[in-house]
């Protein structure tokens, strides 16, 4: 039997499980939701490509002499960009590709929105449930495959996801296509699908009733004050802010993202993918003429392909190049992995124990001498 990359590297892009001939891989959840593969010993002719292809165990090196380049970026539909976590750029990507007969893959909520998996789309009715950030690791599933099928049809594909996902697409593929486009994120690190799972439990116990709707990035007060909004079936509505809603607090504080991702072998300007998403942090510093209050997209181009394809929306947006290592100083995730959190394991070790709420209240609430700092600065800064 082939040993595979140890958990703590393993991203869970599902590449080796994809690839394998003899289709003896599943990826299986543990106790946080985030799937690792296992290999059943007996059908495994240890013909090594789940090795070969792990973007891990050998990442490839991207051959090319583009020159990464950066743009701030806002859609000019205004009701595509309130809809969206930032400049709405990502929609009228879709948009374009969708409309020269492509196919769209990303990341959707399932109809309870209690997990994410990635699914295609080829029609503009149905991005919407593409669009917007969501904040839980999502299910690669068959997409990879999808992908293929639709790629080797003549079609277009643009492909969303972690960096680490569009890793593990190019190492299933293992050739270049003229017709695929590769979009990333500038991504925080990936949260625990249990512990979204057992948060929307307790939701949905406090209102007693489902979920209809989640979005993680509501701009109800701007979009650096986004909220996490949830809507019940019942029309009754939750929303709190990053700060005071235990899970964002969680999730922005690292306490339940994925081991991998403290150690993330996906970080850097130079990516896999033709184009990186991200929100324009930093945005009223570099470049205030492109910030609204509305949302900004931070774009980078990393290959000629990428850049073409941005310029196929150029009518519909409104951009400004940048510098690329301004960019970083306000997002150092583009280039860090996410620090440890000292509670990361202790959180795991108590999951699954008690009630999801009660493990996050215990890590993830804030002190009561940050929480009176806090207020006094509210305070002052309405005088």
């Amino acid at each position: 039997m082939m040993e595979l990359i140890s958990k703590n590297k393993c991203n869970g892009c599902a590449a080796c499980a994809m690839v394998c001939p003899q289709k003896c891989i599943d990826m299986v959840p543990d106790k946080m939701g985030f799937r690792y593969p296992e290999i059943d010993a007996e059908r495994c002719i240890k013909c090594g490509l789940c090795q070969s292809r792990c973007p891990a165990y050998s990442k490839t090196v991207k051959k090319t002499t583009f020159a990464p380049k950066a743009y701030a970026v806002m859609g000019k539909d205004e009701k595509i960009r309130e809809k969206s976590s930032s400049g709405g750029v990502f929609s009228l990507i879709a948009g374009y590709v969708i409309s020269q007969g492509g196919v769209v893959f990303g990341a959707a909520f399932d109809e309870a929105c209690h997990s994410v998996k990635h699914i295609a789309v080829d029609s503009p009715y149905d991005l919407k449930k593409l669009r917007g950030s969501k904040y839980v690791q999502s299910e690669i599933g068959t997409s990879y495959a999808t992908a293929k099928s639709c790629l080797e049809q003549g079609r277009k594909v643009l492909f969303t996801g972690t960096p680490c996902q569009i890793s593990g697409l190019k190492a299933f593929l293992n050739k270049e296509y003229d017709n695929l486009y590769l979009q990333d994120i500038v991504c925080h690190g990936v949260p625990s699908p249990a512990v979204w799972d057992g948060y929307l439990i307790y939701i949905e116990k406090r209102f007693g009733e489902k979920v209809k709707y989640v979005s993680f990035r509501d701009k109800t007060k701007g979009w650096e004050e986004y909220l996490l909004r949830i809507e019940m079936d019942n029309g009754a509505v939750y929303s709190n802010d990053r700060v005071n809603d235990l899970y964002m607090r969680g999730f922005l504080h690292n306490c339940f993202l994925r081991s991998s991702c403290f150690e993330c072998a996906h970080k850097g300007t130079e990516r896999d993918a033709d184009m990186t998403l991200a929100d324009f942090w930093g945005v009223k510093e570099i470049c205030p003429q492109m910030q609204d209050g509305k949302g900004t997209s931070l774009v980078i181009i990393s290959s000629l392909k990428g850049q073409l394809l941005l310029e196929q929306i150029d009518a519909e947006i409104r951009k400004q190049k940048v510098v690329l290592s301004d960019v970083v100083k306000y997002n150092p995730a583009i280039v860090k992995s996410a620090d440890l959190n000292s509670n990361r394991n202790k959180f795991e070790e108590d999951f699954g124990k008690k009630p999801t709420i009660t493990v996050l209240k215990k890590y993830c609430s804030m002190s009561k001498i940050k929480r009176l700092k806090r207020k006094i600065k509210s305070l002052l800064k309405h005088k």
